[in-house]
């Protein structure tokens, strides 16, 4: 999997929204935390599922050992996701937990 975001002297950019442009440390980002929240909790990383839509969830979808783009999330965040549900107006969280944990 590959992490689409834009570097430069310690610092990341991405665009969360149509509007808004993120600006935050190297390595302060979605993927980060639930790396840190999966060790915490002594969770394999191949055990995550992790579900966006948007650039800003691309680095939690990228590690997770599954990562779930929704049916309409944006082409680049489809494009590194190990799969592709419904959209959120199509109960597309609620399809990954009936597909994949119940």
């Amino acid at each position: 999997k590959k992490n689409v975001m834009n570097s430069v002297d310690g610092v990341d950019c991405f665009k969360s929204q149509k509007v808004i442009l993120e600006i935050v440390p190297t390595n302060v980002n979605k993927g980060e935390a639930i790396k840190f929240l999966a060790n915490y909790y002594n969770i394999d990383i191949s055990e995550v599922i992790a579900i966006g839509d948007d650039e800003n969830d691309m680095s939690m979808i990228s590690v997770a050992g599954l990562g779930v783009a929704m049916g309409n999330a944006k082409e680049c965040v489809k494009e590194i996701a190990d799969y592709i549900t419904v959209s959120n107006e199509e109960n597309g969280v609620g399809t990954i937990i009936n597909e994949f944990i119940l």
